[in-house]
């Protein structure tokens, strides 16, 4: 299986080149293990990439990874990482972080991304009405 196809590239570089808290666009995923990757970037030299990452010691973190070193992974039995292709993403980087967090991994779980969607509306309400000290 193609690990990043050329819409998927084209997708990350055009996330890359523009600020802001992006939906992930793909997730990788050990199929022998626990880590996992959710990438919303690629830096314009196409093979920095930015995202959360979980390698399954309960402390995922935000940060970037090359994606060369990704795609040259071999797992034991001949295997490679492969890319979730039923993975769609419905909320900014940030919340999957936020929930990731909480959790101690990473989470897909509806509930568990509303929680952490609202805790970050909640924290965003609390900065822009907080007055200056």
């Amino acid at each position: 299986m193609e690990l990043l196809t050329i819409t998927l590239r084209t997708r990350l570089l055009a996330n890359g080149a523009s600020p802001g808290d992006h939906v992930p666009v793909v997730k990788f995923f050990n199929p022998l293990g626990a880590a996992t990757w959710l990438v919303s970037e690629m830096d314009a030299e196409g093979d920095t990439l930015f995202g959360l990452a979980d390698l399954g010691f309960g402390c995922p973190e935000l940060g970037s990874v090359s994606f060369a070193e990704l795609a040259a992974v071999r797992l034991p039995l001949g295997l490679c990482l492969e890319r979730d292709l039923c993975f769609a993403a419905r909320h900014p980087l940030s919340v999957y972080a936020a929930a990731a967090r909480a959790q101690g991994w990473i989470t897909e779980r509806p509930d568990h991304l509303a929680n952490a969607a609202a805790a970050l509306a909640r924290e965003a309400a609390a900065g822009r009405t907080r007055s200056p000290p």
